[in-house]
């Protein structure tokens, strides 16, 4: 179990960027959140199955169509042992 914070920047709010990330995320069995900040990224932690957590984060890095990604940060975290996937 691996956890992983992820800050997507560029033009990625409007886009249904956290309702693919949801769609995804449960797909994938990943736990965990994503949410717009109010800078204008998209923020999200993934928290399950290495290989399941990284193709979370290389979705991150192309969005769902329509965004226009930049960058993307990712941090190391200590999972927590969240259950479910929740759009903020």
């Amino acid at each position: 179990m691996i956890r992983r914070r992820v800050v997507v920047h560029g033009h990625v709010q409007g886009v249904f960027f956290r309702d693919a990330t949801r769609r995804l995320a449960e797909r994938e069995g990943v736990a965990g959140w994503v949410r717009n900040r109010p800078d204008g990224a998209v923020e999200a932690v993934f928290e399950g199955e290495p290989e399941a957590v990284e193709r979370l984060i290389r979705f991150a890095r192309e969005g769902p169509r329509g965004a226009q990604v930049e960058r993307v940060e990712v941090a190391e975290e200590e999972p927590e042992g969240v259950r479910g996937f929740f759009v903020g």
